[in-house]
């Protein structure tokens, strides 16, 4: 088992539960305010237990919050499209949408594993994410087959994205699963839901990587954990 592939999965929630959390006191509606930090909560809690079992496996004397809070962008094993600024609230629900799709499935193949803190932690986490898919999802489609003006922003928001979906299913040896299995369930899932949203798949198959390597990430990362890290960076040694 790679302590790699479990900071992997809690980087990709804690960057965007921090994502999601920026629309805090900001989203379109009261409802939408209170659904987002809730969501932001849930991919927040599953983060304390990926990074935290990360931390007791390698073994190093860091914790969850070490993970979080003391690396810098070039440590972070996020896929790139979580790192991608909101926006407007349609790009953000497009981005919270594609995630959702592939996040469900990984959990539910991570149900399955053969090391039971890996499966208890997929287990607890799908019963919240089965709820952000189905938002996400209905979302999609409501703003999708909507106004014209919704309509064109989702549709622009899926063109923009698209480019960050092939990451996802990019594997290796650190995974925790072989994540290109999942994509015949992702694309009949997204089929689906692009149907009833009346949107158009991009075309196009170029994918940008090096997000879940380290390898590279966009100038975004940056901005965020500066925002996110500043309080525990200026004092280290605070406690609650």
């Amino acid at each position: 088992m790679s302590v790699q592939g479990l900071i992997r999965m809690g980087d990709n929630t804690l960057v965007l539960g921090q994502r999601v959390s920026e629309w805090c006191g900001h989203a379109p509606a009261l409802e939408e305010d209170i659904a987002l930090a809730n969501t932001a909560l849930d991919l927040i809690g599953q983060t304390q237990l990926w990074l935290g079992l990360a931390a007791e496996r390698e073994g190093k004397g860091r914790t969850a919050d070490t993970l979080a809070y003391h690396r810098d962008a070039w440590d972070f094993r996020n896929l790139l499209v979580v790192e991608q600024p909101n926006r407007d609230f349609g790009v953000t629900m497009m981005r919270q949408f594609l995630f959702d799709a592939w996040h469900l499935e990984a959990l539910k193949a991570l149900t399955e594993h053969e090391d039971a803190e890996i499966a208890a932690i997929a287990q607890k986490s799908v019963k919240e994410v089965t709820y952000h898919r189905e938002r996400s999802s209905d979302t999609v489609i409501a703003l999708g087959d909507g106004t014209e003006e919704s309509h064109e922003r989702m549709q622009a928001a899926l063109d923009r994205l698209w480019p960050y979906v092939g990451e996802m299913f990019s594997t290796d040896e650190d995974d925790l699963m072989d994540v290109s299995a999942l994509r015949p369930a992702f694309d009949a899932y997204l089929e689906t839901v692009l149907a009833e949203a009346t949107l158009s798949r991009p075309d196009s198959d170029f994918a940008h990587m090096g997000g879940k390597t380290g390898a590279r990430h966009t100038e975004h990362l940056g901005h965020m954990l500066a925002t996110m890290q500043v309080l525990p960076r200026s004092h280290p040694d605070a406690t609650w």
